[in-house]
């Protein structure tokens, strides 16, 4: 491609509007342009490394097994209400009406249309494992999208789902796509790591997340030398070492004038804040609970939500917590609660605790879990933090941040019991369908991929996935430079490599910039100077090395590095 020809709109500012250097650079280098919060048009530098990613992920699904097809982006509120989510989903989900007054919504996700396909095609164990997958359109209507294709409201995505007869051959699919994930990420050329995660919204016995590991990461993740990560949400603690001390002291209320805060009540009563125990009032799908950690700890909601099961989760008002406590906020303790008590199993290593005391201006001293609170639920309810051993095996974890790109589940019998999807066993009995649900975020990839790779300049890509392999630059647009750069992209397009030539009447130092800046691996600057010696010069964008090399020589060492570099950057 000339680059006079490609509608390349390059920007030398970076808009007031991008927060983090991936919506930064791609909008400078003309990838993306906004339509409306959380919408954006791909422009056809930034399609081609869209579609790059497409292929490689469309390669590795096929190879595993999966079939593509293509399900509707506008679904029915008849399959959302047999699943149960048409009320749970909460307001991501874009609910409309058409003419005849019917329910319908843009597809956040498909479990639903997948499930009702399968109930009606699949009616024997013979017609399984199945795994179908597709590349589709969704729409999840964000509170406060933001970081430009990060967390957008319109998005691809690559979801499949999986379908077994059994536990054993539901593990075998699963670990498949466990496989298939990791050589597509490999061959993207990006460094990820693979996670225990929380199955969240789509539900489902256990999941892991592929995340593109990243500095600017929104996810926290901790890994072990033994094989063991995962995500803050899912990081299990380990319990506290030894046995739980005897209850030594007394209960004494004492007053606490205006010290609402752990930092304050630990400043008053002149002790360290992880002898303080915070209580937090919460409703769980419209009840109360309460959940305790230690005052220098914070509290893990997901691991709560999922001990208590609820569907949503949210910190009580003022007025809630005045109700069920008798105190003010500030002042919640759980000695006397008459509501569930949910309490992180760190707090029964300690003696004596301070806690609130259901009245304003007081707490609690010398409160003991074990004798003061036996009614209360003892559990894993912090986050993982530095310090922390590994639960697997005892050593310290080391902690990163990631950008979670992809997400595998197994949803074993959710959706096909609630669903009626069924088929005859060996025996001739009805059973429900195990499925397994694998998602891609094909857009977050490209976004995820500068995240990782970029400098002052601009996108350093992978090659895999960079819109185009070599940029040929002529410092001149006549005479020989511009005959030997045209020999150089003709012989370059035959060998089948993306090499983008910019043709354009431009000083040198403009046409460096945008190279560098839309992240193209190799860099082939066709100069009067070098041609006097027989060479071009080549730059490789990653190491910033350069080298002088042959113009007969030029096109096949190319084409041969190209083809060797493979997912890597150069």
């Amino acid at each position: 491609m000339r680059f006079s020809q490609a509608f390349i709109p390059t920007l030398k500012e970076t808009p007031a509007e991008a927060e983090v250097v991936s919506h930064q650079l791609m909008l400078r280098a003309g990838m993306i342009r906004k339509l409306a919060s959380g919408v954006y048009t791909w422009l056809p530098l930034g399609l081609r490394t869209l579609r790059k990613v497409e292929r490689i992920v469309r390669e590795e699904m096929d190879a595993a097994g999966a079939r593509e097809l293509l399900m509707p982006g506008v679904q029915p509120a008849e399959l959302w209400q047999e699943s149960g989510r048409w009320e749970h989903y909460g307001r991501e989900l874009l609910r409309f009406k058409d003419r005849h007054d019917h329910d319908f919504c843009l597809a956040p996700t498909h479990e639903e249309v997948i499930t009702d396909l399968i109930r009606h095609e699949v009616r024997s164990y013979r017609d399984m494992p199945l795994n179908l997958y597709q590349f589709q359109t969704k729409f999840r209507d964000e509170v406060r999208p933001r970081f430009g294709v990060m967390r957008s409201r319109e998005f691809i995505m690559k979801d499949g789902y999986s379908f077994d007869p059994d536990d054993e051959s539901s593990a075998a699919s699963y670990q498949a796509m466990h496989q298939a994930y990791s050589a597509i990420f490999k061959r993207l050329g990006l460094n990820f790591a693979v996670v225990e995660a929380d199955s969240g919204a789509i539900g489902g016995s256990f999941s892991h997340e592929f995340m593109v590991l990243a500095d600017t990461g929104e996810d926290a993740i901790a890994s072990c030398s033994c094989g063991w990560a995962a995500n803050f949400e899912k990081a299990q603690v380990a319990p506290p070492r030894g046995e739980a001390p005897q209850a030594a002291a007394e209960v004494v209320r004492v007053d606490t004038p205006g010290a609402h805060t752990v930092e304050e009540v630990a400043a008053f009563l002149k002790v360290s804040p992880a002898q303080v125990a915070k209580t937090l009032v919460y409703l769980a799908d419209g009840k109360p609970v309460a959940a305790m950690v230690r005052g220098d700890r914070q509290l893990n909601e997901i691991k709560l939500k999922n001990l208590i099961g609820a569907t949503a989760l949210e910190l009580a008002p003022a007025s809630v917590i005045q109700e069920v406590s008798g105190g003010p906020v500030g002042f919640t303790g759980p000695v006397g609660l008459n509501i569930p008590v949910y309490a992180d199993q760190e707090l029964y290593a300690a003696e004596a605790l301070v806690v609130g005391a259901n009245q304003g201006d007081a707490h609690l001293t010398g409160v003991h879990l074990g004798r003061d609170v036996a009614g209360a639920t003892k559990a894993d309810l912090r986050i993982i933090e530095p310090g922390d051993p590994c639960p697997r095996c005892g050593k310290e974890p080391t902690f990163a941040r990631g950008i979670e790109v992809g997400h595998i589940f197994r949803l074993g019998t959710k959706y096909s019991q609630a669903m009626g999807a069924e088929y005859l066993d060996a025996e001739g009995q009805s059973r429900p369908i195990i499925m397994g649900c694998y998602g891609i975020g094909v857009t977050r990839i490209v976004a995820a991929a500068i995240e990782q790779g970029h400098d002052d300049w601009g996108i350093i890509f992978p090659l895999a996935i960079a819109p185009y392999s070599v940029a040929v630059l002529p410092l001149a647009i006549d005479g020989e430079v511009m005959e030997t750069a045209t020999k150089l992209y003709d012989d370059l397009s035959a060998a089948g490599v993306d090499v983008l030539m910019d043709d354009r009447d431009l000083r040198p130092g403009v046409k460096f910039k945008d190279a560098d800046l839309i992240g193209i691996p190799l860099r082939v600057v066709v100069g009067a100077k070098g041609l006097k010696e027989g060479a071009v010069e080549l730059k490789h964008r990653l190491s910033g090395d350069v080298d002088m090399v042959p113009v007969a020589e030029a096109a096949t060492r190319l084409a041969q590095m190209v083809r060797r570099g493979g997912g890597r950057s150069l």
